[in-house]
Formats: C-alpha cells, structure tokens, sequence
C-alpha cells in the first residue's frame, strides 16, 4: 500500500450464509475500507442453497452494492477494477473466477474452502463430510487461482462436527472460523507478507457435485448412517426424501436409535409425540419433522397422522445402483437415470 494510505481498500464478493461473518469483521475492521460489496441478483440468489442479504448489511454502512451472476464478465470485472483494491475476499461464491478477475487487486484475492485442504477439494464439502459419519472438517484460507481450491494455503482452523450438527450448524461454524483467519493474517494479507504454502494438485480428493435427486434415502442402511443423511442434507439445502407408494415425503429432521429392534427396512413402526418409527437395515429412525415437496418443515407425527399413515406403511425401496450413486455421487447409469 502507499506510504499516504492509512487503510487497505477491499472489495468483497459473497453470496451464501458463509459470507456474513467475514463481512461484518471486514466492516467492523479498523484496518480497512471495504470499497465495494459484490454480491448475487435476486434471481441468482433464489437459485442458490443458504443465500443471503449482503447488500442490506453493506447499505447500511455506506458500501456500494454491486449485484452480478457472472463476476467474469468484462464489464464487472472493470468494475472491480474501478474500485482500486489491495484486496479482493471472495467468501461464499459459487463460481470459479478466472485471471482477469483474480489480478484486479494489488495484493490479490484471498478466498476460503470449507474443509482442511488438500483433502475434500471441490463441491459440497460439509455436506460430504456429514454423510459419511466424520467428525472434523475445517476452513481453509487460501490465494485464489484459477483451480478449483488450489491455491497458495494461507492458514486453517479446524471445525469438529458433533452428532448433534447440521449442514447448517456446521457452516455457521465454518463461518466464524473464515472470520478469525480473515482478522489474524489481514494486516499481513495487505502488506504482502502473509504466509503461502503450495498445494500439490497431486494431493488430496476432488468431491463430486451433489444434486437434490441424490437426497434420496435408502432404509437399508444403519440408523446412524440415515440420521447423517438427513442432517446432511436439511435446510437450507434441498432436503432428504424417502417415497410412499411413489409420492416423495421430503425428511428434514430424524434421531436414531441404533439398538431399536427394527423391523423390514423402511416400515413405519410406530407414529408418536416423539416422532415416527421407521426400521432400517440396522435399528430405527425416529423422523421428527417432514413436508411434501415445496412445503415447509413440520412436526412428522402430525402430518402422517393429517395423511392416514400409520403402522406396516412402507416406504418404497431404492434401485441398489441409484443408492450407491446417492452415495458416492459421480454419473448416474443411463439404465437407471
């Protein structure tokens, strides 16, 4: 920065629920004047999963609000550009940026990953990490470049995920973790002298995109494994779902028990105050909350009481071959697609 600045000029561009605690440090920062907030449209932002109101916050502290789909495009990256920043921080952005964009501060562009790269490059990182029963995630601060996650490794934070998280718990955690990273290395990130440690693209794994048809719940697995699915996948995201009879029932919130007797998996053994009772290839799942598709959440022996499901329901079973797609992701078999 010039010797005349006494503060670093940064743009900020975000979209999703990961985005607010970095913002608010960055507003709240003594160190810096954030110039310019690059955010979604409104209809770009209904198309995203936990979008929300950045340009509200930035109004209100008297930051220019610019509102793109595509932060590549010449005439936003000019824009940018026109804002003469040190810094461009890039939190909860869905698209890859590409050079032009990434060399339009002085001091580059600083964004973050929501695991401890290398491992779990790539798409939906929490949400896999959930499904597959792990218990520690974190949040990478990184230099952009134009790979996916790639980049110069500035500094990580671990974030446990306990049983009792959801997608939506463990990004807010995810979030306030990109925050301390982006207050402890800001003085250095705007002098140029924070820390880079390369990745080697070698290492590590690349997670494959995830779609709402692969929220789909298979009964044959254990207890444990479908309350992850389901807490992987709830709100803000598209949500689990099962089918009764071909009518998709979508599962928002589940408690298992491991040691429940079962039953054939995907029978409704019970509908309780406390939930409702379902076998599954090993113990049972107690389904609290559940909607029909575009509906809101609401208490699951409610409903199934509202619909006259009651015990021997059965839910319907899944192709073998879509269940291990919903599992492991990648292509879904022509045959079966």
């Amino acid at each position: 920065m010039s010797d005349q600045r006494t503060r670093g000029r940064v743009v900020f561009l975000g979209a999703v629920h990961e985005a607010e605690p970095a913002l608010d440090a960055l507003l709240g920062s003594p160190i810096v004047d954030v110039v310019a907030v690059v955010t979604a449209t409104d209809a770009g932002a209904r198309r995203l999963c936990g979008a929300v109101d950045l340009a509200s916050r930035a109004e209100r502290d008297g930051v220019p609000v610019l509102r793109t789909d595509d932060a590549n495009s010449p005439e936003w990256v000019s824009s940018v550009r026109a804002s003469e920043p040190d810094l461009l921080v890039v939190v909860g952005w869905n698209q890859l940026l590409r050079p032009p964009l990434l060399a339009a501060a002085a001091r580059g562009c600083i964004g973050f990953h929501a695991s401890l790269l290398p491992r779990h490059r790539g798409h939906a990182p929490v949400n896999w990490a959930i499904l597959r029963g792990e218990t520690l995630t974190g949040n990478t601060m990184m230099y952009l470049d134009p790979g996916a996650d790639t980049g110069d490794i500035v500094d990580q934070l671990a974030v446990p995920i306990t049983p009792d998280d959801t997608c939506a718990t463990v990004y807010a955690k995810i979030g306030e973790a990109g925050a301390r990273l982006l207050v402890r290395h800001l003085p250095a990130l705007l002098d140029g002298t924070a820390p880079r440690r390369p990745q080697r693209r070698s290492d590590g794994d690349v997670l494959p995109r995830r779609t709402p048809e692969m929220g789909v719940m298979d009964w044959r697995l254990d207890a444990a494994a479908l309350h992850d699915w389901v807490r992987a996948l709830t709100v803000p995201y598209p949500g689990a779902f099962t089918s009764l009879a071909g009518r998709r029932v979508m599962v928002w919130a589940a408690r298992p028990d491991p040691a429940g007797p079962g039953g054939q998996p995907g029978e409704v053994l019970a509908v309780a105050r406390d939930g409702v009772r379902v076998a599954c290839g090993r113990g049972e799942l107690a389904v609290t909350s559940v909607s029909a598709p575009g509906e809101p959440p609401t208490d699951a022996a409610a409903w199934f009481t509202r619909h006259g499901i009651g015990p021997a329901a059965l839910f319907d079973a899944v192709d073998p071959v879509v269940a291990q797609w919903a599992r492991r992701g990648g292509r879904l078999p022509e045959a079966v697609s």
